[in-house]
């Protein structure tokens, strides 16, 4: 029996921390309060979960006895076994390889790509005042949430932990608290052109296929302006 521990890493808790951390605020770029807290949060589970991964396994110990019971001879404190759903869906060979945690990378680059592609079209909005709808804000209206509910939720699937199981239904009552907030402020600001967006684009479940803005009047003479669709994530009152 492997009797190694594989815990106690507080080294690996700091640099995995901060990795992510910093890599999450390159594609986010928080200015505002709002913008904080919503990364503060992100940041948050991130620091419990590389706590649970390297540090100390809290999740372990709490379930150390049903998990001996159910699985004799398995090394708790290996790091093998703190892939809890590799253990307990009986996966074999190397718990990186197994289907859960590759659907676990795809969802966190995933996210990533999303946070990416959504900031370009957040700043070039930002730099003209005007309304965010092109790109991934053309099927949701808050895709930089779910960049980061998606990345959260691949690292549950990668490493369950209590800590973060607890965590990650809270921010995301949080982030939709936030996004209903940042859409009043964004009606006030923008009315008709937003309310019209907002009639065609769900919030979080994103549609099928891309909307387009569509105008129906004739151009008048002379210079006319467009309503150009910024998204409600970065005008702030």
């Amino acid at each position: 029996m492997d009797h190694t521990y594989a815990y106690g890493l507080w080294p690996m808790v700091v640099i995995n921390s901060l990795v992510i951390i910093i890599f999450a605020f390159s594609f986010s770029h928080p200015t505002s309060k709002r913008d904080w807290r919503t990364f503060g949060a992100f940041s948050a589970f991130i620091v419990a979960l590389f706590t649970e991964m390297y540090g100390f396994p809290l999740s372990i110990y709490l379930l150390s006895g049903w998990l001996s019971s159910r699985f004799p001879g398995l090394n708790l404190f290996s790091h093998d076994a703190g892939h809890i759903w590799y253990t307990v869906f009986g996966f074999t060979g190397d718990p990186h390889t197994n289907p859960l945690h590759i659907l676990s990378n795809v969802l966190i680059v995933g996210g990533f790509i999303l946070l990416a592609a959504s900031w370009r079209v957040l700043y070039r909005a930002q730099t003209s005042q005007a309304l965010a709808v092109t790109g991934p804000y053309a099927y949701v209206r808050h895709p930089q949430y779910i960049g980061f509910i998606l990345i959260m939720l691949g690292f549950l699937f990668q490493w369950p932990a209590i800590t973060t199981l607890i965590m990650f239904p809270i921010l995301v009552w949080i982030y939709a608290r936030l996004a209903r907030r940042e859409e009043q402020d964004t009606l006030r600001a923008f009315a008709t052109p937003y309310e019209e967006y907002m009639a065609f684009v769900p919030a979080f479940i994103p549609r099928l296929s891309p909307w387009r803005q569509l105008t129906t009047e004739e151009p008048a003479p002379g210079p006319v302006q467009v309503p150009v669709a910024v998204n409600s994530e970065k005008h702030r009152s």
